[in-house]
């Protein structure tokens, strides 16, 4: 039996079983390897989707659990790595490795949904669950205070300049040039 989701703004039909994890049906059938994964029991945060704007540990959630849901994950977070969270990331050059990014993204991409100005204790807080192998954690924490300040300055720009304006002085490129 098929089961109905919406993946990135797209409706999604799979025939597959109702027991198989998120995970594997985004990787496996769908083909979008953004997601990764770490450990399968939910413990390093690699395969952290939004689910209805939750972060969630994609490995654990079966489908039939998203069936009629709206599922984001990192290919879907945007389409340009223009988020807020994804530019801080490349500003602050958090990454070393490479491969937990995909799942501390999308939770640092849902504390900054719901918390315009994180303190460090909720940051810690919402990054707990996501392990990063090289040890990166005070650039984490720097680069999801900085997205927040992105996000912020594209949600209220100052009176003086309009919204086009607010968003050219943000402009990041790679390797943190501006």
């Amino acid at each position: 039996m098929a089961i109905q989701l919406i993946i990135n703004g797209k409706p999604q039909s799979v025939d597959v079983p109702p027991n198989m994890p998120l995970l594997w049906v985004l990787r496996d059938t769908l083909g979008m390897v953004g997601t990764k994964f770490g450990c399968g029991m939910a413990l390093c945060g690699a395969c952290t989707v939004h689910i209805e704007g939750v972060a969630s540990r994609s490995c654990i959630t079966p489908i039939s659990a998203v069936a009629g849901k709206k599922v984001t994950t990192i290919e879907g977070l945007s389409p340009d790595r223009n988020h807020p969270v994804q530019r801080a990331w490349i500003e602050m050059d958090v990454p070393q490795c490479g491969y937990c990014q995909s799942g501390q993204i999308m939770s640092a991409a849902a504390l900054i949904a719901k918390s315009v100005r994180p303190s460090d204790s909720e940051i810690d807080d919402a990054m707990k669950g996501n392990i990063c192998r090289c040890g990166t954690y005070q650039r984490i924490r720097q680069a999801v205070h900085r997205a927040a300040e992105l996000h912020n300055a594209m949600v209220t720009p100052s009176s003086t300049e309009g919204p086009e304006e607010a968003l050219d002085l943000e402009t990041v490129e790679v390797g943190g040039a501006a």
